[in-house]
């Protein structure tokens, strides 16, 4: 069985203000349910269909995904700093799979 790998690329200090970007990857094969398997049977759609990064418990970007996205997605997206924290993030699979990382972010 394939478990999904999750990424993330975030500085660990950034300044008051700054805009830093945030860069996420998860491994997935991100099977859309049209596609068959040797046999002929339909493989079941499973896809990561929601992402969500939260810093202190408050959520700051979140993105639904469907079908079209490309195996082992790619999201870019930048913050401005405000405070020091905890960054989480956090991918929704078909089926109730989620995947979770977490980063402590330093705001000097």
């Amino acid at each position: 069985m394939f478990t999904p790998a999750p990424r993330v690329q975030v500085p660990s200090a950034v300044t008051n203000g700054e805009v830093f970007p945030v860069k996420t990857l998860i491994s997935h094969p991100m099977e859309t349910g049209l596609r068959h398997d040797d046999q002929g049977n339909v493989i079941p759609r499973k896809i990561v269909n929601k992402f969500t990064c939260r810093h202190n418990g408050v959520v700051v970007f979140s993105v639904d995904l469907h079908e079209a996205m490309a195996t082992n997605p790619f999201i870019e997206f930048y913050l401005r700093a405000t405070e020091s924290g905890r960054l989480e993030f956090v991918w929704e699979e078909d089926g109730g799979g989620i995947y979770v990382l977490e980063h402590q972010l330093t705001v000097a």
